[in-house]
């Protein structure tokens, strides 16, 4: 296969996917359509629930490994879509279709690229892995799946970066917080507001910042997002709820952050989970600067991804720009999808890892 038929394989790939709704948790459909495409093309796929994958034909164990991994599902349309979400449609160099810049492009990009890697001897293992969930952070995908795999070295998580590296990105933890005060008849006065015992509580997660600052992503991040309190107009409220959104950076786990939240916030706390820490990547890594030959600048990014999720080091990297995703009218360049595939078999193609 020459490159030109990778590129409109791609294209005709991601358009047939764009018309199969795949929102989170509910992707079978679009899943059996990839693994019945893979099929065709003569490769033997494994999946776990909605997950599929694909091996190097010529594995070897004395090999370092790779994974190159992108998500197949979506989130729901947001309103405003002037166009059908499902119907994929081309004008000019774009194409329009939920899906098609996050993470569509990066999917059907990383697959041309490990058809275009396998076909010639490579000095590293690679797996392919179209994974679900990844929009909501399900158990039931990436995460359900790792177990499965062999022994990887390093990944490659495709999403819209406009194909520049992100070596670190922010983590996320969500906190659920009560402030207690006491309630009473507001005719009276009675009671001990919840609402202003709030207030300083407020502040502090407002003004709190962490001494440790990242180089790539900058210092912690905390927002209150979310107030809740008052039953009616004439009760003194004795609970307030706040919900804080905290985007940990990669100085600090989530764990940390979370106990040094619990002894200074002055209220109670709770996480709904510690497991989406923030990572990053080495400069020095021959990927790092095989990228960084090819005219690539890294940075650091903001936004979460299924690298939260990795045990080993992963660069975040794919077609498309980060601003489209979730929006009406979502877009990809068809430019970008021919420019990727060749990017990622430059980043690959007979790197060195030992």
């Amino acid at each position: 296969m020459n490159r030109d038929t990778f590129y409109y394989d791609a294209i005709d790939l991601l358009k047939e996917l764009i018309a199969i709704p795949s929102f989170s948790r509910e992707e079978t459909e679009a899943a059996d359509y990839l693994e019945n495409f893979l099929k065709k093309m003569n490769y033997s796929p494994q999946r776990k629930g909605n997950n599929i994958w694909l091996s190097s034909p010529d594995w070897d164990d004395n090999k370092k490994t790779i994974l190159l991994n992108s998500h197949i599902d979506t989130v729901k349309p947001a309103a405003g879509w002037t166009r059908d979400p499902f119907a994929p449609e081309e004008d000019g160099d774009c194409l329009f279709g939920l899906g098609s810049n996050d993470a569509g492009a990066s999917l059907v990009s990383l697959l041309m690229a490990f058809f275009r890697l396998t076909q010639t001897g490579q000095p590293n293992n690679f797996i392919f892995l179209a994974s679900c969930e990844e929009e909501v952070s399900g158990k039931n995908g990436i995460e359900s799946v790792l177990p499965e795999l062999p022994r990887i070295d390093w990944g490659v998580i495709g999403e819209p970066t406009q194909m520049q590296p992100a070596v670190a990105e922010r983590g996320l933890m969500v906190l659920d917080a009560i402030v207690r005060g006491k309630a009473g008849h507001a005719a009276r006065n009675e009671g001990d507001n919840a609402i202003y015992r709030a207030l300083p509580v407020i502040e502090w997660f407002r003004n709190t910042q962490f001494p440790r600052i990242s180089a790539w992503l900058g210092p912690v991040q905390m927002t209150v997002t979310m107030i809740q309190a008052g039953t009616q107009h004439n009760v003194i409220p004795g609970e307030c709820k706040l919900t804080i959104d905290i985007r940990s950076n990669d100085c600090y786990s989530n764990k940390e952050l979370f106990e040094q939240i619990s002894l200074h916030c002055g209220c109670e706390i709770s996480a709904r989970s510690l497991r989406l820490n923030a990572s990053n990547f080495p400069l020095e890594h021959p990927l790092v600067q095989r990228a960084i030959l090819l005219g690539m600048k890294p940075f650091g990014s903001p936004t979460l991804s299924d690298q939260a999720l990795l045990p080993f080091p992963s660069l975040k990297i794919g077609p498309g720009d980060s601003a489209r995703s979730h929006t009406p009218d979502e877009y990809i360049l068809k430019s970008e999808i021919r420019e990727a595939i060749d990017l990622y078999f430059q980043l690959f193609q007979s790197l060195n890892l030992t």
